[in-house]
C-alpha cells in the first residue's frame, strides 16, 4: 500500500485543505465568524478549532492506514510509520491552508493557494525521485536533493518497510509549528472577512458569456481549473519521463505494475496505472466543482440567482456542463503531456499521443459517474452533502484498481468502483460495453437529480 503513498498523501492534504477552509474562511464569507466574535469568542478561536479538528482527523487516518496494513500482514512498526508518513502531509497542509486563509479573502482563493503549494510539493518530490538512482531490483530509489524541498518527499524518506526512519517526520513537525505561528500572527493584521492580499478590481463591463449559467460557472471556476490544468501538465511530463526507468525494472516492482496494469507488457502496464491515477485526480476536481452547488445554496447565493429568473435546472446544468467538459480537458492535457516525454524515451511520439489520449478519454465515464452521484447528493439538499460526497469518492478510490488488488479485496467489492470497469488500454484490447453502461447510468442519475431539485425546498442559511 505504501507504493501509493503519493496518492494517499495528496488526498490527505486535500482533506485538510477543505476542512480548514470550511471552518475559517468560509465562515467569514458567510458572516458566521463576525456573529461569533460579537460574543466572548476570541479572535483565534475559529482557526484553533479548525486546526485541532483537522489534526485529529489526520491522526485517525494514520491509525486507519496502519491498522489496514497490519491486517494485511505487514510489520507493526512499518505499518504505523506508513500511516504516519501519509498523515504528516495532511497535518502540514493544515498549517499551509491556515496561512492561505489569512492571505486570501475568498474560499476559492485560499483553496487555490493551498493547492498550488501542494502541486509544487508534488513536482519537487517527482523531480527528486526522477533525478535519483534506482537499485538493481527496482525496489529502492535514492532521491536527489529536490525531494528534500518537498514535504511529500520527506514522507517518502521514512521508508517504512526499508529501514523505518522516523526522523524525517521531525521536519514536518517543525514546519507545522512555524507555519501555524505565521498564521496566528497574520490574523492580528487583518480585518474579519478580508485577506492580506487585496482583491483585484473587476472589469467595468461584464462579458456576454456571464448571461448563461454555463458561462457564469466557468468564470467562477476558471482559476481553480487553471491551477489543476497546470499541475496535471507538469505531472504528466514527469510521469512520461519516468518511462525510461520503468523499461529496465525487474523483480517485485515489475510484478506489481503488471498486476495493477492488467498486462504482462511492463511499459503498457505502467501507462495504464498512471492514467488510472490521473482519472482519480480529475474526479477530485469534479467533486470540488460540483460541491460549489451546495455552497451556493447554503450561503444564499442561489436564492438571489433564482430571483433573477434563472431556473433551478439551468443553474445545475451550468455546473454539470463545466464538470463534464473540464474533466475531459484535464485528462487530455495530462495524457498529452505524458505522451510528449514518453515519446522522447520510447520513440514514435505520435503513437504515444494517440494511445495515451485515448486511454485518458476512456477514464471519463468513471469520472462522470462520480460526478453524477455528487449531483444526486446535491439535489437531495442534505446538510451532510459535503462529507457524504467526499466519503463516496474515497470509497470508490479505495476499492478501485489503485488499492483494491493490494488490499486483496473480493472481486465484487472492487467492481463497486466505476474505475474498475475502465478499459485498461493500451495494455489490453478495448471493450466498450462497461463505459457505455456507465454513461447510461450517468444520464439516468442526472435526469433524476434534476427532477428532484425542482420539487424540493431550498436549504437556506440558518
Amino acid at each position: 500500500l505504501h507504493r501509493e503513498y503519493v496518492t494517499l498523501a495528496v488526498l490527505a492534504a486535500l482533506m485538510s485543505t477543505f476542512a480548514v477552509i470550511r471552518h475559517t474562511r468560509q465562515n467569514e464569507e458567510l458572516g458566521r465568524s463576525e456573529v461569533l466574535r460579537s460574543t466572548v469568542v476570541g479572535r483565534y478561536a475559529d482557526l484553533t478549532a479548525a486546526v485541532v479538528l483537522s489534526t485529529v482527523a489526520n491522526i485517525l487516518l494514520a491509525l486507519l492506514i496502519g491498522t489496514a496494513l497490519i491486517v494485511s500482514g505487514q510489520p507493526f512498526v512499518g505499518s504505523m510509520l506508513a500511516g504516519a508518513s501519509v498523515a504528516a502531509v495532511g497535518v502540514l497542509w493544515v498549517s499551509v491552508t491556515a496561512v492561505a486563509c489569512q492571505l486570501s479573502s475568498t474560499t476559492r482563493g485560499a483553496a487555490g493557494l493551498s493547492s498550488a503549494a501542494l502541486g509544487l510539493a508534488f513536482v519537487l518530490s517527482g523531480i527528486g525521485n526522477m533525478l535519483g538512482s534506482v537499485d538493481e531490483a527496482g525496489l529502492r530509489v535514492t532521491s536527489s536533493w529536490p525531494a528534500w524541498l518537498s514535504p511529500i518527499g520527506w514522507g517518502q524518506q521514512t521508508r517504512p518497510f526499508g529501514g523505518a526512519h522516523w526522523w524525517p517526520l521531525l521536519l514536518v513537525i517543525c514546519a507545522f509549528a512555524v507555519l501555524l505561528a505565521v498564521a496566528l500572527m497574520l490574523i492580528s493584521r487583518r480585518d474579519v472577512g478580508r485577506g492580506l492580499v487585496p482583491e483585484r478590481k473587476g472589469p467595468a463591463d461584464a462579458k456576454r458569456t456571464l448571461l448563461s449559467t454555463v458561462g457564469l460557472t466557468w468564470r467562477l471556476q476558471r482559476p481553480v481549473f487553471t491551477t489543476w490544468a497546470a499541475g496535471l501538465v507538469v505531472f504528466g511530463l514527469i510521469f512520461g519521463s519516468l518511462t525510461e526507468q520503468i523499461q529496465g525494472m525487474t523483480g517485485t516492482s515489475a510484478d506489481w505494475w503488471t498486476e495493477v496494469g492488467g498486462t504482462a507488457v511492463l511499459v503498457d502496464a505502467y501507462k495504464v496505472s498512471i492514467i488510472q491515477m490521473a482519472g482519480v485526480f480529475v474526479a477530485i476536481y469534479v467533486v470540488q466543482l460540483l460541491l460549489r452547488m451546495r455552497t451556493d445554496e447554503s450561503g444564499g447565493t442561489l436564492e438571489s440567482l433564482l430571483a433573477s429568473g434563472v431556473s433551478r435546472g439551468r443553474w445545475m446544468w451550468g455546473h454539470i456542463v463545466n464538470a463534464a467538459v473540464g474533466s475531459c480537458a484535464l485528462i487530455v492535457l495530462f495524457a498529452a503531456s505524458m505522451a510528449l516525454t514518453a515519446g522522447q524515451v520510447l520513440g514514435e511520439t505520435a503513437v504515444q499521443m494517440r494511445e495515451l489520449v485515448w486511454a485518458g478519454l476512456l477514464q471519463v465515464p468513471g469520472i462522470l459517474f462520480v460526478g453524477a452521484v455528487i449531483v444526486a447528493v446535491a439535489s437531495i439538499g442534505s446538510r451532510w452533502a459535503v462529507p457524504v460526497s467526499w466519503a463516496f469518492l474515497l470509497a470508490v478510490i479505495v476499492v478501485g484498481p489503485m488499492f483494491g488488488p493490494g488490499l486483496d479485496l473480493p472481486a465484487w467489492v472492487q467492481d463497486l468502483s466505476p474505475f474498475t470497469h475502465s478499459p485498461k488500454t493500451p495494455g489490453v484490447p478495448i471493450d466498450a460495453t462497461a463505459p457505455i453502461l456507465i454513461m447510461g447510468l450517468c444520464v439516468a442519475i442526472t435526469a433524476t437529480s434534476l427532477s428532484r431539485l425542482r420539487h424540493r425546498d431550498l436549504v437556506l442559511p440558518a
